[in-house]
């Protein structure tokens, strides 16, 4: 009687082995090195997280292994920049947990989440500019548009390059209240400037001569203006 306990016992140990060694290999790890849709979709988890990934181009580099470094930190879990399933469960749980606080967020009157918006955006008028700055100590334009947002519940990418590839496209002529809006002034940059539209023809941003400021769309700013995006 026990040989045959101990057989069963031996023949569920090696089921569970096989197992576990057949969940890992269906899962991929990815490395440096590493390319295609499985890193793109990395990458853009990992930026919905909050965490710099650089471009969404599917080819794991070394901003990419960054990244999964700061996300394995953040974890607790083993830090080898490396995803394989541990660090994917970690992934799948994060997105979980930051999917549910968008959804409770959700529910906030859209008016009243925009008038936050531009309430937090104006108690910042007078901040000075500073160049990278994320802090009401000194802010850049995408700096201050993602500290705003931020303060609101809703996560922006850090540079106004990112945050114009992120939302809806919104005609001049149908702004609200809330839109980002984004301008040009370098040659060869596709955006170089991004601030919050307030309403009335006018706009908030941290500009390097004033600070946090509003404007109207005056000549010098129509020119430059590049577009606008909605992202809530």
């Amino acid at each position: 009687m026990k040989k045959k306990i101990v057989f069963l016992l031996s023949v569920m140990l090696v089921m569970i082995l096989v197992s576990t060694q057949t969940t890992h290999a269906a899962t991929p790890l990815l490395k440096v090195g590493s390319k295609g849709s499985a890193v793109v979709t990395l990458q853009s988890n990992l930026q919905t997280l909050g965490y710099e990934v650089g471009p969404i181009d599917g080819i794991f580099g070394a901003k990419t292994k960054t990244a999964v470094q700061k996300f394995q930190t953040a974890s607790r879990i083993q830090v080898d920049g490396i995803v394989g399933p541990q660090t994917q469960q970690a992934l799948t749980k994060a997105l979980g947990s930051k999917t549910t606080a968008l959804a409770s967020k959700s529910t906030t009157n859209p008016s009243q989440k925009t008038q936050a918006i531009l309430s937090t955006a104006k108690s910042y008028t007078g901040v000075p500019y500073l160049w990278g700055g994320t802090t009401p100590s000194g802010f850049d334009c995408s700096g201050f548009t993602q500290y705003v947002f931020e303060k609101n519940g809703i996560t922006l990418p850090r540079t106004s390059n990112q945050q114009y590839q992120t939302g809806t496209s919104v005609s001049f002529n149908s702004l609200i209240p809330g839109d980002l809006v984004f301008f040009n002034f370098n040659s060869g940059s596709v955006v170089s400037h991004v601030g919050i539209y307030m309403g009335d023809g006018q706009f908030i941003s941290a500009t390097s001569g004033k600070g946090v400021i509003t404007y109207g769309f005056t000549p010098y700013w129509k020119n430059a203006y590049v577009g606008a995006k909605r992202v809530y």
